[in-house]
């Protein structure tokens, strides 16, 4: 299950840092009414009263538009892809038929083939925006966002400087995830602080809830696991069914406080509600530390059933490589599968499990020129830097590996506890 384990740090957090010695942090008391299991509306007046207007022949575009709205919103709440799926639907609808506005729901349906890992038809949508003169800073800031995920980070400098402005929330967290991609975690905190207090002066609670999570993960990075989990929690004063924060919650017990227990027992509570599959992966991995085998295979099953909808398309390469690459041993598959990756978006990330496809299938010499081109000096992120150690291991460059066996001993926060005695062998 170690390849698991990284493909869910991978999601957390993004990079490596010291971890304090911070006794345990988390208490029921601060998160227990938050645990309440109550299924989620998908409906309301609102969305009744716009989606009765569309019919198979219906040229209502402000339908089309609010009705992917809500189908986003209920894919953020739920986790299940359908509604996502079903944004899509109305938006490429309302793309079809607008005279005017065009431009906006392009931007729109760009912004849900991102949430779907569809970059380059992201990136394809985003160009058909900016030539009909849509919101050049909205296009600008989607190419950022688009270049920084297919890799392309020079790329995304340019789009960045272009909308350069440190009033505006939405350049400072883009600021605030150049410098974390850069491996530059105190700017990248800074700026983050920027921002959720600019959302909090502007009493924007969907800003804010943003803001306080994505702060928490820096905070977990940084190693200041109580501020960490302090920023959970106001996300949950904000939101109580937000899971991403639970999640956040979840790893502080099963990392920091040596909980697994309780890890799991939140982690519960959210898969009532909320059918994400790495949720449930992550379940499957605290259960395998724990030693509980039914708990661990009932989790997998329940990860498998999920991922096997076409729908999820290649949202869920990563944690699959790893599920091929340690729990089936189908390194085949694997390779096939990292090589998708690589052509879908050639980041670090991909070529990383590239690299460590090969090795797996016995081409450790094909595996370091993969690291040493694409992957090392490129990444600061931990699971990464325990993949190219194993690479120059299997190959004897011991001057490599022990310079990253240095950097993932501070990163064993991250990593988690069942990394520790890898690491060690390292």
């Amino acid at each position: 299950m170690k390849f698991v384990r990284l493909l869910i740090i991978m999601i957390l957090i993004s990079s490596c840092s010291s971890k304090e010695n911070n006794g345990s942090i988390a208490q029921q008391a601060d998160y227990n009414n938050y645990l309440e299991v109550k299924e989620l509306s998908t409906s309301s007046k609102y969305f009744d009263l716009w989606n009765s207007k569309i019919r198979p022949d219906s040229m209502q575009l402000t339908s089309f538009g609010i009705v992917g709205g809500e189908y986003s919103r209920y894919f953020q709440q739920t986790g299940d892809i359908q509604y996502l799926k079903k944004a899509e639907q109305s938006l490429k609808r309302a793309v079809e038929i607008a005279a005017i506005g065009k431009a906006g729901y392009y931007r729109a349906l760009a912004r849900n083939y991102i949430s779907q890992h569809r970059f380059k038809e992201a990136l394809q949508l985003t160009d058909s925006a900016m030539a009909i003169n849509g919101s050049k800073v909205e296009g600008q800031r989607l190419y950022f966002d688009i270049h920084m995920e297919l890799g392309n980070y020079m790329l995304a400098e340019k789009y960045l400087d272009s909308i350069r402005n440190m009033s505006d929330f939405g350049y400072m967290i883009r600021l605030a995830k150049w410098n974390d991609y850069k491996g530059d975690l105190d700017t990248t905190i800074k700026f983050m602080e920027l921002a959720g207090k600019k959302a909090e002066s502007a009493k924007n609670s969907e800003l804010m809830l943003w803001s306080y999570t994505n702060l928490a993960d820096y905070y977990g990075h940084a190693g200041r696991i109580k501020d960490s989990y302090d920023h959970y929690l106001k996300a949950l004063a904000i939101d109580k069914h937000n899971a991403y924060a639970k999640k956040g919650i979840a790893w502080i017990l099963f990392s920091n406080d040596n909980n697994p227990k309780e890890a799991i027992r939140i982690l519960d509570s959210v898969t009532e509600t909320y059918r994400a599959p790495d949720y449930f992966l992550l379940k499957a991995e605290i259960a395998d530390y724990m030693g509980n085998d039914l708990v661990r295979t009932k989790n997998l099953d329940r990860y498998f059933t999920l991922v096997q909808d076409p729908a999820y398309g290649d949202m869920y390469n990563a944690y699959n490589l790893g599920l091929y690459l340690d729990e089936t041993k189908q390194y085949d598959k694997a390779l096939n599968l990292a090589n998708r990756e690589v052509m879908n978006r050639p980041t670090p990330e991909a070529y990383s499990w590239l690299a460590f496809s090969h090795l797996r299938k016995g081409d450790k010499e094909k595996a370091m020129e993969l690291m040493d081109t694409h992957v090392y000096g490129k990444t600061f992120e931990p699971a990464l830097l325990y993949q190219a150690a194993e690479v120059y291991k299997a190959n004897g460059i011991y001057d490599k590996v022990r310079e990253l066996k240095a950097e993932l001993i501070g990163a064993l926060y991250e990593l988690g506890p069942h990394m520790e005695k890898q690491i060690q062998d390292l």
